[in-house]
């Protein structure tokens, strides 16, 4: 078997939303409850939608239902579309978010956490639920299921394994030097967005998804407590349950996922008596970054027995993305509330100019914000009027700029015009709005100059694009 890719990276140099269709939105901030679990552990949870079927949706560390998320689209969109199919049960596991910490010394087991699981359950009211667990939380999942099939309605196992470490027997697991470096990098880089080279390898190179992963990291756990955890991942084995799981499993696995390699996912699928396997394209282990509809509606489809049929439409229009340049560095200069204070007033001056030019908010993303107009120009025009207003505030912004083909999903967008979009952004420098040749071309007599950048090579498109810096 090649090394894997923890391997190679670790011994390199190298260090309200949008409804899908009639989908409810999810509001924030969330209402929190504690339940407790067997060994007085204190669990946060919250309960998103209604009936009629209960859905509990077990993320893993790393998350905080205290902490504002809305910034981040992919998880936005998985708590709504659950949310949209039955009772979306969500918690911060022990060592996460609003839930009691762990020791160092007292490694929870997979007993404990699947105990964990079913406290969660009782206090949300819930005899009887489909269980949506990833990572190093399917173990606990598969426990519970082949102990107390009673309580689930069905299992969904997202890029998880039934053992982490290799073994004569377990081909498909990680040798211990490989996983021992693992644990002492997360320590180190925790709270730099770093990890992303593991776990999101598609977002690694982009700065506005680095900076949310930096931010998201310190206010979910602490890199000790990340260590514990991802200590606890590496210790568990439940391949001996497998065999008497007997409710119906789906078990989904991206085939390039460079974290838990996808031979976890076969192995799972191979050993369930009633599993089923959708395997994804893709290098992300992450299941809420990139295409991610088709998982959700694979999973819709096997929670609600009913054939998904989304709602969404292509059309042509111009995207404008915006993020404010050098925001972790600004925001830990200023401390946290004075950040919110300026973005708050950011958001208020990027909009009055959004209504003024005549476009159309999408969503905020965190330090900037993604809009369409029905025209070009203006949407450039728009661009200057942001940069130079917020200027007052201290903020300096850049902006990409590009017309072409989107996917519309209700009030979200995607497809590749959004993603050429994003990645002209990218190339835009300090007060820069960069453009597309496209919309060069479609503004012509606007009274816009555009300096001609040359061809530029953008991540994930396949052929080079013209791009242009907008003069003044």
């Amino acid at each position: 078997m090649p090394p894997s890719y923890l391997e190679t990276e670790l011994n390199s140099n190298s260090v309200p939303y949008a409804p899908y269709g009639m989908m409810p939105c999810v509001e924030w901030p969330f209402d929190v409850s504690y339940a407790r679990s067997a060994d007085g552990t204190n669990l946060g949870y919250a309960v998103l939608g209604a009936g009629p079927r209960d859905i509990l949706l077990a993320i893993g560390m790393g998350t905080n239902l205290g902490a504002d998320i809305r910034d981040d689209p992919g998880i936005m969109r998985w708590y709504q579309r659950l949310a949209g199919i039955g009772r979306c049960i969500l918690y911060d596991q022990r060592g996460s978010g609003v839930s009691d910490p762990v020791a160092l010394n007292e490694l929870p087991t997979v007993e404990r956490l699947a105990e964990d699981m079913e406290a969660v359950l009782d206090a949300a009211g819930s005899e009887r639920a489909s269980i949506v667990a990833m990572t190093s939380l399917g173990a606990a999942a598969m426990l519970l299921a082949a102990t107390k099939p009673q309580r689930l309605a069905s299992l969904v196992l997202c890029g998880t394994y039934a053992r982490m470490r290799a073994a004569s027997d377990y081909p498909a697991g990680t040798p211990d030097d490989v996983l021992a470096k693992f644990i002492e990098f997360s320590g180190e880089v925790w709270g730099t967005g770093q990890m992303l080279r593991m776990i999101a390898p598609s977002l690694a190179d982009d700065v506005v998804s680095r900076d949310r992963a930096s931010r998201a990291e310190k206010l979910t756990i602490s890199p000790r407590q990340s260590a514990i955890l991802g200590s606890m991942g590496i210790e568990l084995d439940v391949r001996h349950v497998l065999a008497s799981i007997a409710v119906p499993t789906l078990v989904i696995h991206r085939s390039g996922d460079r974290f838990v390699n996808v031979a976890h996912g076969r192995y799972l699928a191979e050993h369930i008596p009633s599993a089923t396997m959708f395997e994804v394209d893709g290098d992300d282990h992450l299941l809420t970054v990139g295409d991610i509809d088709p998982i959700l509606d694979r999973i819709d489809e096997f929670i609600t027995g009913e054939r998904v049929v989304p709602m969404s439409s292509r059309i042509l229009t111009t995207v404008l993305f915006t993020d404010i340049v050098g925001s972790t560095e600004l925001a830990a200069e200023i401390g946290d509330q004075r950040w919110k204070q300026l973005l708050d007033e950011h958001d208020r001056v990027a909009t009055r100019q959004l209504d003024r030019f005549g476009g159309r908010l999408v969503k905020s993303t965190g330090d900037g914000m993604m809009a369409t107009f029905d025209g070009p120009g203006r949407a450039v025009l728009c661009a200057g009027a942001i940069r130079d207003a917020v200027k007052v505030l201290g903020i300096d912004i850049r902006a990409g700029v590009h017309t072409g083909e989107v996917e519309v999903r209700g009030e979200d967008i995607g497809g590749i015009g959004v993603h050429i979009a994003a990645r002209i952004l990218g190339e835009a420098g300090v007060g820069e709005v960069w453009a597309s040749r496209t919309v060069r071309d479609l503004s012509v007599g606007s009274g816009v100059s555009f300096e001609p950048e040359g061809s530029r090579q953008l991540k994930g498109v396949s052929e080079p694009w013209e791009l242009y810096r907008v003069d003044g």
